[in-house]
């Protein structure tokens, strides 16, 4: 028995001695290392990526395979295995290409998807850092503070608010704002300017041990470029008194590291009657170092301010009595202003060809203030009902984590695992929720203090991959400590509570030929509660936990096609958030969402791609009657799609549209929440190396409602409340034109 142990063993953690390796470079056609080039086996299924000097090693070769050399925006090269090649080095080298689908290899891997959502990325860019957002097939965004707020986000019957049930990231820094003073996990993108944006990572559901705190419905990583081939300068003006800048230049490159600059300035008065003056800027410096050998290092520095007016949500009764203008305002006094300044550090030390060790720090320093006034004179009949939401906010956090690779047994088994620690501590001084008049007078506060929020966590997660079968199953912990001190308390007021999460999970994944594959995904996520709610409710329910599961498939029946199709299930503990507007607790139970995903990419021509993606939701409170179940603005039906063109006569561009079905504002679906048809167009010309475009949002002018609330209000004529859809409209007919010059 002991020898059949210690058998297992070996074949558990050594090379078997039948594997070859395949090692190399891939070079652009002027010598340049391209990173992030796919590496795929078409016969084992075994895949890698290049790095950033363009160095690659592909396991388990056998004389005779079928390589794949892939990345978009190039030509794939495909390389047959011969017995001089076997634990050899080659050169590849990759001519460039328009992006097109037939560039996108379908591997075994969780997130693959992500990879053929990329090339929605490339063939029509994104106009702004939120829209990256929509690119995530089934989320849909909506902003209702004129462009200062975080967007409201919605995915698979989720009102995410600002980003509660979503996990974002950017380059592996935390966007997420835990115990915000606006809402549980607020996160603002717009400290993210949109042309240094590489690609999307994203997972729909909980199923991923590497994300932890607002991973229920899914997560979103953006990765921005690690280096600029040409300088840029853009401008951009528009209807609304709207001006862009951008500049992007190169300030060193060698052969082993290189930095660049980016910035963004926007101003705009936006379409509504009282002017937004809204104003925001972006700096982005970075720098890069490999060896080309065992290190990689990136060094980043962000900073973002902005401010701005709102005209807030309106009361649909002051429209249809034309007391108002559907662009007007019943407190045109909101708005805020806000700030962030980032520092992250991503390092990665290669200890030999089976692992590594990667490892990244961070440092943000933020201010948030926000002026908003929902229900007019319901609470107040003489001043009003503004309020005011504050904070100023210090995050500190790190990870490093092990990765480890080896083989087992015979040339079709392969085996990985990961293992990793790391924390996240926020440091929130004066977070308050106040009564204020006019943006100038402080009437009354009723929330005041300082959070402290601790949250330490690892993670252990195993690939096993044989034949056409990969295994992928992990485990979570995480661990949090809440500190709130209450300043508004007359005596020194401070209360502690602390909680553990555990988390499996596990995905399938069966790949019967290298065109199709067949996925099962389950795990276990949560998101964390406001330290305010936790420490009021003595640590109850502070970690309500998401199951979920999906079954489903990926096809591509020919190279330039590509279909996605999956089931869907999350069950909820509970719904139980910290309402910032009004500084309430306000549970909601049980909650169930069944659901179907289904998309289609099609590279019709060389030049012209399209994509299509539609969503349906079932979205159920699992605790209340029948018909007084709804769960209040979860979308049930959600469609986008897109027809992009390029390099027609040195014309490109593309149009698409957003569709979003009536949806129910309360529990019993007796307030509606409109839905609507939205279409955008963009036209570019290029000549040289100068661009001149136009960007048409809202196409057919479409009177639409981005966003709405069932809320209860009253208005300073009225004597009895009234609870009704409040709306922010969307935005009418809006044309900008663009040049740009690169150098």
């Amino acid at each position: 028995m002991k020898k059949q142990i210690i058998y297992i063993l070996l074949m558990l953690f050594c090379t078997s001695t039948y594997a070859h390796d395949l090692n190399g470079k891939v070079l652009s056609e002027n010598k340049t290392a391209l990173e992030g080039v796919g590496v795929y086996n078409k016969t084992t299924g075994g895949y890698t990526y290049t790095n950033v000097s363009g160095y690659f090693e592909l396991d388990d070769i056998s004389v005779g395979d079928v390589i794949y050399f892939y990345s978009l925006g190039y030509k794939n090269q495909q390389l047959t295995i011969t017995e001089a090649q076997l634990n050899s080095t080659v050169e590849i080298i990759l001519q460039e290409s328009a992006v097109s689908l037939d560039q996108v290899v379908l591997v075994s891997k969780v997130n693959a998807l992500s990879n053929f959502v990329n090339v929605d990325v490339k063939a029509n860019p994104v106009k702004s850092s939120q829209e990256i957002l929509r690119k995530v097939p089934g989320l849909i965004i909506g902003q209702h503070a004129g462009g200062g707020k975080a967007e409201q986000i919605f995915l698979r019957g989720f009102d995410i608010d600002h980003g509660t049930d979503l996990a974002i990231n950017v380059d592996g820094l935390p966007v997420n704002m835990v115990s915000h003073a606006h809402g549980q996990g607020y996160s603002d993108m717009h400290f993210i300017i949109p042309e240094t944006i590489d690609n999307i990572d994203f997972g729909k559901g909980p199923y991923y041990v590497h994300k932890g705190n607002f991973n229920t419905a899914g997560y979103v990583d953006l990765k921005t470029k690690r280096k600029i081939d040409k300088n840029t300068v853009s401008l951009e003006l528009g209807q609304f008194n709207t001006l862009r800048t951008l500049g992007m230049f190169k300030v060193a490159e060698s052969d082993f590291s290189n930095a660049y600059l980016a910035s963004e300035l926007v101003l705009t008065d936006g379409p509504f009657e009282s002017s937004q003056n809204f104003n925001r800027i972006n700096i982005m410096g970075r720098y890069s170092f490999n060896n080309r050998k065992d290190q990689d290092l990136t060094l980043t520095l962000s900073h973002f301010q902005s401010k701005w007016d709102a005209s807030g949500q309106i009361p649909q009764r002051s429209v249809d009595a034309g007391s108002i203008s559907r662009f007007g305002a019943i407190d045109d006094t909101e708005g805020g202003n806000t700030s962030r300044s980032n520092l992250l550090l991503n390092h990665t030390k290669q200890l030999d060809e089976h692992s590594r060790v990667k490892s990244k720090a961070y440092l943000t320093q933020y201010d948030f203030e926000l002026f908003s006034n929902f229900t007019f004179f319901l609470e107040d009949p003489v001043n009003g009902d503004q309020i005011r939401q504050s904070e100023d906010r210090t995050i500190i956090g790190a990870e490093t984590s092990y990765e480890h690779s080896v083989h087992i047994g015979d040339h079709d088994s392969q085996f990985k695992y990961e293992s990793g620690i790391g924390f996240r501590y926020d440091d929130v001084n004066d977070v308050q929720l106040s009564r204020t008049k006019n943006r100038q007078t402080l009437l009354e506060r009723l929330a005041f203090g300082d959070v402290d929020e601790l949250n330490a966590y690892g993670f252990f997660d195993i690939t096993y991959k044989k034949n056409k079968w990969t295994l992928n199953t992990g485990l979570r912990l995480d661990y949090f400590k809440f500190d709130y001190i209450d300043k508004l308390s007359e005596t020194y007021d401070s209360k502690s509570e602390n909680k553990l999460f555990l988390g499996p999970k596990l995905n399938i994944i069966y790949a019967p030929t290298s065109n199709l594959q067949l996925f099962a995904k389950s795990g276990i996520g949560y998101h964390s509660n406001d330290t305010r709610v936790v420490t009021a409710n003595n640590g109850k329910e502070i970690l309500p936990l998401a199951y979920g599961a999906d079954l489903g498939a990926i096809y591509k029946p020919i190279d330039r096609l590509a279909i996605n199709v999956a089931l869907w299930s999350l069950f909820l503990d509970q719904e139980f958030v910290y309402v910032g507007d009004a500084g309430i607790v306000e549970p909601s139970g049980k909650t169930k969402r069944l659901g179907l995903d289904f998309g289609l990419r099609y590279q019709l021509t060389d030049w012209l791609y399209a994509n299509g993606d539609i969503n349906y939701t079932y979205a159920r409170s699992s605790e209340d009657p029948s018909g007084q179940d709804y769960i209040p603005l979860a979308p049930d039906l959600t469609s986008s799609a897109g027809l992009s063109f390029s390099n027609i006569n040195n014309f490109s561009g593309g149009i698409n549209y957003k569709f979003v079905k009536d949806r129910p504002a309360n529990e019993d679906n007796s307030i509606v929440a409109e839905g609507y048809f939205v279409t955008d167009l963009n036209i570019n010309y290029s000549i040289k190396n100068w661009t001149l475009g136009i960007i048409v949002e809202n196409l057919f002018d479409t009177e639409w409602n981005e966003t709405q609330f069932a809320t209860e209000s009253r208005l300073f004529n009225e004597t009895e409340p009234v609870e009704e859809i409040h709306f922010t409209p969307g935005t009418p007919f809006y044309l900008r034109g663009k040049v740009s010059v690169t150098f």
